[in-house]
């Protein structure tokens, strides 16, 4: 099949009916060409495929199949790995199922802990979710099936999603909402992207040329298709000017009159739906191309592979003593309901059709005694459920509590009230461990909650959502068989005061203001030296790391040069374990605001007891940079910058400096309203202003001697607020403007 020959062939009508799905879940096909139809189906953490009436909630019944952790959980991995293991396994599940497109990843930010979707997306930091998205579609796409990452962009609630406006400023927009996209486009390829439902600055994503046209294509250089998110479009005409490609869902009456319509009235070009029908036919094309027809799955071996990366994604937070691992021959209570049947998905569209989740308790047999402890369905304490739980507690060496959010407090289509768990799971735990002090609790959910107990148990190992498996690896972290190395992709706040969106989210009447600008996560936190219940990359082990001899291959560089970054990382514990090295990037000093440091490389690497392996990183202009809206580009400020290696935001181990030199200048236009200020940030501007004083008909000694004594730095203090208007009114041109043209620091000279 040759999509520029079909589509030469192909009718003004075929064509407008093709921008449109055949059903729910299908393309359309077009017979007289040979054209198939081909399905897509949701994911990313499981293959739903309706075989049925098709929905887009989760509501109608899929194919029993496995559920592996959710992106939540899949980013505390730290590990690109684990992101290639499940791409290549879920790649191979669709090919099986004649599957061609998976629906997926989820790459929107964390802005808030209330967003009810966040268990299905990565991080709160961009790098991080990038990463990992563009391993995921890399693996996943080698298996050729389609990875298409959603959703693009802001749609980073559930509150009025299909309607609401996501309102921010440029530079917030390329630092945070966008770079996980960029690298999923640039670094993983993939084939396709859905766009959200919100409208941006109040253009809906699905006819936001800007987003789809001028960002994704011009910028980033993608051919990827669009498709809508199902229901999304607003105008199918404006949507296709814009760069959308296919709508969904399809079904019998998307003809695309209205596409025909535009068409003929010279609303839309010919040539711009051309374009849409070529990207969609050259995803059919490809998707006929890759089909491997003696697929097959073996779903065991996908049930092993979802309890070991489950081991992988979950993260020690707190271990004081070393209640954990537990030892031989302890007696230990598993307690709480989640124990029996524990929470490992979310709901809605990602919801997988499991035929059996194993739990805790089944994994542990005999090992341990059992107390339900709480009723998952209620927020009520019940008197007995929790004096069955104190006696466990008592008569047992060990005490561990599973405990998390139910299936009500976190879904698509609607966002949390509240950070709280459930009254009485609070009040279990406290009572709990008030009978026995040597308690660990194990935390399911998909979003930081608050922790009032958190000083009264000693041990909390948090499993996320942990897929269908999660009860056999919490067995594992917990008595030592798998040692924890996953460390947290999101800060938790202490309480949901603390978030920097707490003022605006979900917005109000429809429209939701970024206020917070790029201070979001541990870019807040960090920046207000705030306390935190965990911060950002904590994460911790049964063993230890050690961190030496930290290099840079490079003393100073341009932002065109490549920085190499290497350190020593040896395992000085009792255990094996697995280290996350991370790399931060700080501005020492920087002429707009910016975060204290920022995420910008990341490697986790297995270390038997003793062994030391040095791991090795590459820095480009991208790690220093910041988005600078006058040039409409990333952009590196000359200056010193800190090479920083830790295992969270807030446990930096080493650090180094390195000199960089930006090669793109700025325009820096001067008004007679400038202050010494701003001109002295410029460098020609400090030489304009020493003339200007030095000619000034009172020299600055002069003016602080009829101040007074000690008032040198008020004076300072005053004379960066002074307009140059103030100051050197001999040095202004007639109207007013000192003389100032080209790019950067071209300051070519004043009248």
């Amino acid at each position: 099949m040759n999509p520029n020959d079909i589509l030469r062939q192909m009718t003004l009508e075929e064509k407008a009916a093709f921008c449109s799905g055949r059903d729910f879940w299908r393309t359309k096909a077009i017979d007289r060409l040979g054209v198939p139809s081909v399905m897509m189906c949701d994911g990313p953490h499981g293959l739903r495929k309706q075989e049925g009436e098709g929905d887009h909630l989760g509501i109608n019944k899929s194919i029993e199949t496995v559920c592996y952790p959710t992106a939540a959980a899949l980013a505390s991995s730290f590990d690109r790995s684990v992101m290639e293991r499940l791409g290549h396994a879920l790649g191979q599940e669709c090919q099986a199922e004649n599957v061609a497109m998976l629906l997926g990843p989820g790459l929107n930010i964390k802005r808030s802990p209330l967003c009810g979707r966040n268990f299905e997306y990565f991080s709160e930091d961009p790098y991080l979710a990038g990463e990992m998205a563009a391993s995921y579609v890399s693996a996943l796409q080698s298996e050729g099936v389609a990875a298409c990452c959603k959703h693009f962009a802001c749609n980073d609630q559930e509150t009025l999603r299909m309607s609401g406006t996501s309102n921010l400023d440029e530079r917030t927009l390329r630092e945070i909402y966008l770079p996980a996209f960029e690298a999923a486009v640039k670094k993983g390829h993939t084939r396709s992207l859905m766009c959200a439902y919100n409208a941006i600055n109040g253009t809906f994503c699905a006819e936001n040329k800007t987003l789809l046209t001028d960002i994704l294509r011009t910028d980033w250089g993608s051919d990827a298709f669009v498709v809508t998110d199902w229901g999304a479009v607003k105008s199918r005409a404006r949507g296709v000017a814009a760069g959308l490609d296919l709508e969904m869902p399809g079904g019998p009456n998307a003809t695309g009159e209205d596409i025909l319509r535009a068409v003929r009235g010279g609303e839309l070009s010919e040539s711009d739906l051309d374009r849409a029908v070529l990207r969609v036919l050259t995803f059919v094309s490809d998707t006929l191309s890759a089909k491997k027809a003696d697929a097959s799955i073996d779903r065991d071996a996908c049930r092993r592979l979802a309890r070991a990366l489950s081991g992988e994604c979950a993260v020690l937070m707190k271990n004081e003593g070393g209640l954990l691992p537990l030892r031989p021959g302890q007696k230990v209570a598993f307690i709480g309901e989640f124990a029996a049947k524990p929470r490992y998905q979310g709901a809605g569209s990602s919801h997988i059709n499991v035929p059996h989740p194993v739990s805790a308790i089944e994994a542990a047999g005999d090992a341990v005694f059992y107390a339900r402890g709480y009723d998952a369905h209620s927020n009520d304490t019940d008197p007995a459920l929790l004096a069955q739980a104190m006696e466990a507690a008592r008569s047992c060496d060990v005490a561990v509590i599973f405990a998390g959010l139910p299936d009500a407090f976190e879904s698509e289509g609607a966002d949390r009230d509240h950070m709280r768990l459930p009254d009485n799971q609070n009040e279990l735990i406290a009572a709990v461990s008030a009978a026995n002090p040597r308690t660990a609790v194990v935390l399911h959910g998909g979003s930081p909650v608050e922790l009032p107990w958190l000083s009264l148990v000693p041990s909390v190992l948090c499993m996320y959502l942990g897929g269908e498996q999660v009860g056999a690896a919490s067995v594992d972290l917990l008595f030592g068989a798998v040692n924890p190395s996953g460390h947290l992709a999101e800060t938790w706040p202490l309480r949901l005061q603390d978030n920097p969106s707490y003022l605006n989210f979900p917005g109000e009447d429809g429209a939701v203001t970024y206020a917070e600008g790029i201070f979001v996560g541990y870019r807040y936190y960090d920046k207000k030296e705030m306390p935190v219940a965990f911060c950002f990359g904590h994460g911790l082990s049964y063993t230890h790391f050690a961190y030496t001899n930290l290099r840079l291959d490079k003393s100073s560089l341009t932002d065109r040069d490549a920085l190499t970054v290497s350190v020593d990382v040896t395992n000085d514990g009792p255990l094996p374990g697995k280290a996350v090295v991370q790399l931060y990037v700080r501005d020492v000093e920087s002429s707009v605001r910016r975060p204290v440091r920022e995420l910008r490389d990341f490697e986790k690497t297995a270390l038997a007891p003793g062994q030391t392996k040095t791991v090795s990183f590459t820095l480009s202009k991208r790690a220093f940079a910041y988005w600078e809206p006058r040039c409409h580009d990333f952009f590196v400020e000359s200056g010193e910058f800190v090479i920083e290696i830790g295992e969270s935001s807030r446990d930096i181990r080493l650090c180094a400096t390195v000199q960089v030199q930006g090669t793109v200048e700025l325009t820096f236009p001067v008004t007679e309203y400038t202050t010494i200020g701003q001109l002295l940030k410029h460098p020609k501007g400090k030489a304009l202003v020493a003339d200007m004083i030095q000619s000034s008909p009172m020299s600055h000694a002069d003016q602080t001697d009829a101040m007074g004594e000690g008032s040198e730095r008020l004076m300072e203090s005053m004379m960066m607020g002074i307009p140059l208007s103030a100051l050197a009114r001999p040095f202004l041109a007639e109207d007013g403007i000192f003389i100032c043209s080209g790019i950067g620091d071209n300051l070519v000279g004043y009248e």
